[in-house]
């Protein structure tokens, strides 16, 4: 699931006759990721974004959503103009943009209520004191909540309660709480590219780092967020069938024979 294991092992497992098969979806990559392409037999990755996919012996795979468990529960309520964004709390995630664009909406009088569920890393210690500032500094703290790190079931609770979620994680990686959130029921934005003429118009955002488009988008879709219902929508119920556990684990057993 890392470079750093056919590094220190490929050459070994080469000798044994052993398969060396990778799994790494990342924009950035290195030389020591092309040695770990080099020693692969075969290289997985989600993302067209990512750093391996422009090799020859990589081939793109469903993200492997577990549909059985993230799915809409219609007896639970959404409350109206409800926020999420579930994410750790770093630099990548761009969550200083998210409270920009949050305070612009409370400015301009639009009603919202946010959820921040994540936490942060040491290194990333900094950052996330610099969010909690911004909240306070933008008197934003009756709009938002901080609950921390979650559980897979808390997750599933927290998608299924806000009618949007919303993840600024740039275009390359491919988070799988994007899917999860889409599975469960919510309405999501995103500016990651490899959505675009996948989901429905307005839910890729195009410029994550222009704050005033971010409040626009999030004002639109907790507008479009109202009443939807993804049981309605065959288009987005066929895309996730494709990036489905299931749907996955055929894709590795027809492109990998284990047995050989």
């Amino acid at each position: 699931m890392n470079q750093e294991y056919v590094l220190l092992g490929g050459f070994i497992w080469k000798i044994l006759g052993k398969k060396i098969v990778m799994w790494r979806n990342h924009a950035k990559g290195s030389w020591k990721t092309r040695i770990a392409v080099f020693l692969s037999d075969r290289v997985f990755c989600t993302s067209p974004q990512s750093f391996t996919a422009q090799f020859k012996k990589t081939k793109i795979m469903p993200v492997g959503i577990d549909t059985d468990f993230f799915k809409p529960d219609p007896l639970i309520y959404k409350k109206k103009n409800s926020i999420l964004f579930l994410g750790r709390i770093a630099p990548v995630k761009n969550v200083d943009i998210f409270i920009d664009a949050l305070k612009k909406l409370k400015d301009k009088g639009v009603e919202f209520y946010a959820t921040i569920a994540g936490g942060s890393s040491d290194k990333d210690a900094g950052y996330e004191t610099m969010i909690h500032a911004k909240v306070t500094a933008y008197h934003l703290e009756d709009n938002i909540a901080f609950i921390g790190a979650v559980s897979q079931v808390d997750a599933l609770k927290l998608y299924r309660e806000h009618e949007l979620y919303v993840n600024l994680t740039p275009s390359g990686s491919m988070d799988k709480t994007i899917f999860e959130a889409i599975a469960s029921g919510s309405v999501v934005l995103t500016p990651n590219v490899f959505f675009k003429d996948k989901l429905p118009e307005g839910w890729v955002i195009e410029n994550q780092g222009d704050v005033g488009h971010v409040a626009l988008a999030i004002k639109n879709a907790i507008s479009d967020a109202h009443g939807y219902d993804l049981t309605d929508r065959k288009d987005i119920l066929s895309f996730l069938e494709k990036h489905s556990l299931e749907n996955l684990m055929k894709e590795l057993m027809a492109a990998v024979d284990l047995r050989k």
